[in-house]
């Protein structure tokens, strides 16, 4: 079997370290080191005297402690740390995907999990969002006609990447309703819950169903992405068989990574840190929403919840990967070209970056954009005036 790339993936990792303006990732500006020292109180002597040792592969204990207490019910046992959410994506996938067996999914979503369930054998229902009026809704109906006994894994992101939508409490119990029909599992990747852009936050999947895997982790919602710290919370004892397949990948987090995030999810700091993404999300929305507005004859957009991200869809006279291509290597600015979602007429663009750096991001843009539009209009006239 052809071994299936995670494109997206391939293509920012091959060139957000390359470009002057990267406008592809879907959190805000990372914090620094001196500004989570500072929050959690730790010292350069803390850090000094930090054994770099092999630490406890599942997650210190008082770790899996803080991520449990935002998880109500849960236990520490019921929490495995692992180094990024991606992991904890892929921990859960392995388990849960054999050959032959069958994962409804999600989209448009973050494509790892659908890649890596057809790597490993399975077979992947597409379950689309659909676009109604000026929300992305789950269609309950399409799900219930793909959810079947053969149905293995129901897969959700909520909120979602790339849309930035959320869903209410009627939806997911129904999502819910779907899987306990068959007993199904569900993965709902929840990396970009606290992330919402009103303060409120979304519902979880936790608490709501037995056979679940909720995944997270400090890049998306919390800005710190370099520490490569995620999580799963599930069943005490499928955290145990996500575990022993962590003997095979990463073993362990990094001491020094466990030890900063055991301080970031202190809960009073936890909350200073979702604070901090809030008020650069309700800075930033509205400069990139009034840059679409002035070019709403091209592009068409629904405002995310959550996220700092925009999925927009366009009319310009280029598919979305020769367009990316195009502010790539024209106007050295990335994002993310909807073919990548298989939307080819949309864009993920994000609004993370500190406000200079994001208005220079949509300048550049616009070098690329205006003259397209124009051009699109001088055509349009000149067939149709």
């Amino acid at each position: 079997m052809a071994f299936v790339a995670f494109e997206m993936e391939r293509y920012q990792s091959t060139w957000e370290h390359q470009v002057e303006l990267n406008l592809s990732e879907s959190g805000v500006h990372p914090a620094t080191l001196g500004e989570l020292m500072e929050l959690t109180g730790t010292t350069t002597d803390d850090l000094a005297a930090l054994a770099l040792e092999y630490i406890q592969s599942n997650g210190g204990s008082e770790l899996r402690e803080h991520i449990a207490a935002f998880h109500p019910g849960a236990s520490a046992d019921e929490v495995l740390v692992t180094s990024g959410s991606a992991e904890a994506n892929f921990l859960a996938t392995w388990e849960l995907c054999q050959p032959g067996d069958e994962m409804v999914f999600m989209e448009p979503n973050y494509f790892q999990i659908h890649g890596l369930a057809e790597n490993f054998g399975a077979r992947v229902q597409e379950w689309w969002l659909q676009r109604r009026d000026q929300a992305w809704e789950i269609d309950l109906e399409r799900l219930d006609a793909l959810v079947s006994k053969r149905t293995q894994a129901i897969v959700v992101t909520s909120p979602n990447n790339p849309t930035g939508a959320r869903f209410d409490a009627d939806t997911v119990d129904a999502v819910i309703d779907a899987a306990r029909r068959v007993g199904a599992w569900i993965i709902a990747d929840e990396v970009y819950h606290g992330a919402e852009i009103d303060g409120n936050e979304s519902v979880s999947f936790w608490g709501r169903y037995d056979r679940l895997v909720v995944t997270g982790g400090l890049s998306k919602a919390y800005g710190l992405p370099g520490l490569r710290i995620g999580w799963a919370v599930t069943t005490a004892q499928m955290a145990k068989k996500m575990w022993a397949r962590k003997d095979y990948t990463t073993i362990s987090a990094g001491a020094i990574n466990a030890h900063l995030a055991t301080g970031a999810l202190v809960p009073e700091v936890r909350e200073r840190l979702l604070a901090r993404t809030r008020r650069i999300l309700q800075h930033n929305w509205p400069i990139l929403e009034a840059w679409l507005g002035e070019r709403d004859d091209c592009f068409d957009w629904i405002a995310p919840a959550a996220g700092a991200i925009a999925f927009v869809r366009y009319d310009l006279p280029l598919d979305s990967l020769a367009l990316a291509e195009k502010l790539r290597s024209e106007v050295g600015c990335l994002l993310v070209p909807g073919a990548h979602f298989r939307m080819p007429d949309y864009l993920r663009i994000g609004f993370g970056p500190p406000e200079a750096r994001l208005r220079d991001g949509l300048e550049r843009l616009a070098r690329v954009v205006d003259p397209l539009r124009a051009e699109q209009t001088h055509q349009a006239c000149a067939t149709g005036c």
